[in-house]
């Protein structure tokens, strides 16, 4: 089964093809059509230069005084080699040659002369024909009718030809051209339509990566709180098969009660967050500022974070800054948690130094392993991670402080092991 995103892009595929097979379409539709008209054009031009040399030389013609066609006439009035004239005399039903051009610029076949004479003798009208020469040139032939002295009788048919090679040639000039022209056309029209198709299914791929993002959010930021209940409810479980006083036992649930109820709360305030990131994200949300204590609000995420055994020192200089007290509880959250779990050599606790400066920077110190050089560029992508967890947390992280206007950055730490610095703009009254 194909996944959402997969579908999205074979939608932009087909959206492509379909694209590109409608302008194919109307572009050998256009083409087709053009290649109509100028063979149309071509055939009404050869036609018409035809008429037109008939048309002069008929009049011409004349009778000697036995009554047969004198043609002398017609030859000092008219060129009759080029069109080539070719004129049957008719006695009854046949037809007989009267004359035939001595040096022809287009060489008919006298049969084909002979048989258009003969369908024009039929029609009683002009008639047209395609024929190749005894050259192999491609021609027009045109033959017309004519009548005797007397206006009603027809006394012969004069045959005109023309060499159609240069139209023929432009016209298959034409015709690569135009196949030439789609295809670059179409494959432009491909591109442009890959593209827009690109631009159109953006929104849906770019609204499919932000749920996804919202989803592993979640994921990573629900984890810490319900691992910390499980803790508090196991402790509970454990100390309620323990003998122990009756009032120290009670002081207990009352403690693990008060925590298991911060930490609810801290899940619902967790499940706002993600909710606004998405939001944020979307563009339908804004980024809610307003100025809060930097340092007191690390202090309260390291209250509420798991130090069993671990060595945590601070050092918190009063500062103000502007911005969401969710998202940055998230993005402290995630730095400390981060070097609480990797923060330490195998079988040593960790050793984090929490640092806040009156200019609004927050730094997270710890003395374990470092970081690798190589992982220096990809350390605050989504889902990169060099010791097996979800690679998220430094990400949001990274997200946050970019959303307040802020940068976060890693280097060595002189402990030993990795420096993160967060930076937010100080709020100025």
């Amino acid at each position: 089964m194909l996944t959402a995103a997969a579908r999205i892009r074979r939608l932009r595929r087909r959206l492509t093809a379909l694209f590109a097979l409608t302008s194919a379409v109307g572009l050998v539709a256009l083409s087709a059509l053009a290649v109509k008209v100028d063979g149309d054009s071509h055939h009404h031009q050869l036609d018409d230069s035809l008429k037109i040399q008939t048309s002069a030389a008929i009049p011409q013609l004349g009778a000697d005084d036995n009554g047969a066609l004198d043609v002398s006439a017609m030859l000092e009035a008219v060129d009759a080699d080029c069109p080539p004239l070719t004129v049957f005399a008719v006695h009854g039903t046949a037809l007989q040659l009267a004359y035939t051009a001595k040096q022809p610029c287009a060489k008919v076949r006298p049969a084909d002369a002979e048989q258009l004479a003969a369908a024009a003798l039929r029609l009683d009208g002009p008639a047209w024909a395609d024929r190749t020469g005894t050259d192999d040139h491609p021609l027009r032939l045109m033959a017309a009718p004519f009548t005797g002295a007397d206006g009603q009788t027809t006394a012969g048919v004069m045959v005109s030809a023309a060499d159609a090679s240069h139209d023929q040639s432009a016209h298959r000039q034409l015709i690569l051209l135009l196949a030439g022209g789609c295809a670059v056309l179409v494959t432009v029209s491909s591109v442009i339509g890959h593209l827009l198709s690109g631009r159109a299914t953006r929104p849906a791929l770019t609204a499919l990566q932000q749920q996804e993002a919202f989803l592993a959010d979640a994921a990573h930021d629900l984890r810490t709180p319900v691992a910390a209940l499980r803790t508090l409810a196991e402790t509970a479980l454990a100390q309620s098969t323990r003998p122990v006083d009756g009032a120290a036992a009670e002081t207990m649930r009352t403690a693990a009660l008060q925590r298991t109820v911060r930490l609810a709360g801290r899940m619902g305030d967790l499940v706002d967050g993600l909710l606004t990131r998405a939001r944020l994200a979307a563009g339908v949300g804004e980024l809610e500022r307003s100025p809060l204590r930097l340092d007191q609000l690390a202090d309260t995420v390291l209250e509420e974070l798991p130090q069993q055994g671990q060595q945590v020192t601070t050092r918190l200089e009063p500062v103000v800054v502007n911005g969401d007290p969710d998202l940055l509880r998230r993005a402290i959250a995630n730095l400390l948690g981060n070097a609480l779990a990797h923060g330490h050599a195998p079988g040593r606790p960790a050793e984090i130094e929490l640092t806040v400066t009156a200019d609004g920077t927050l730094t997270v110190d710890d003395a374990g392993p470092g970081l690798p050089p190589e992982h220096a560029d990809t350390l605050f992508e989504r889902f990169h991670s060099t010791s097996g967890s979800t690679g998220l947390g430094l990400s949001i992280a990274s997200w946050v402080a970019h959303a307040h206007g802020g940068t976060l950055t890693a280097g060595p730490s002189p402990r030993g092991g990795a420096r993160f610095t967060l930076r937010i703009p100080a709020h100025r009254r």
